[in-house]
């Protein structure tokens, strides 16, 4: 009962902004995908990814064609002979040595694409998603001569 209020209380907001924080959008590549938090500033949208373990070689964030922003992460553990070497026993079972995820979200139209920013800090990915200010919407729009 106390969801269905949440959810209509929510109806003021754009739809885009119901795709962008709702998570019907956010189409997991796998079930062991890890956390994510966004958050909205009055400045920005900011994203974080729990990545334990992981640092900024093993991402990749990019926009995608439909300008959406993509996630992807791949982390492989690498067999060094050396390494199993100076062990005194090895693995009987061994299930985390690779680990990949990707994550598609669908940006709002506020964010400026120009000026996304990424960085890997105590396990966490952040993600910047600066929005425009109104100068500069302003002076993005495109006003079409009539001939």
């Amino acid at each position: 009962m106390i969801m269905a209020l949440v959810r209509r209380n929510q109806n003021w907001l754009p739809s885009i902004f119901n795709d962008f924080f709702d998570n019907d959008w956010m189409v997991k590549a796998n079930s062991t995908a890890p956390a994510i938090n966004v958050y909205e500033t009055a400045d920005e949208y900011k994203v974080e990814v729990a990545a334990p373990g992981l640092t900024k070689e093993d991402f990749n964030v990019h926009i995608d064609e439909d300008n959406n922003l993509v996630i992807n992460m791949e982390k492989k553990t690498e067999n060094n002979s050396t390494d199993n070497e100076k062990k005194e026993g090895r693995y009987l079972r061994r299930e985390f040595s690779y680990a990949k995820f990707q994550q598609t979200m669908i940006l709002p139209d506020d964010v400026d694409k120009e000026k996304i920013s990424a960085h890997v800090e105590h396990g966490v990915l952040h993600i910047e998603l600066p929005k425009f200010t109104e100068q500069e919407k302003e002076s993005a729009k495109k006003v079409i001569n009539i001939q």
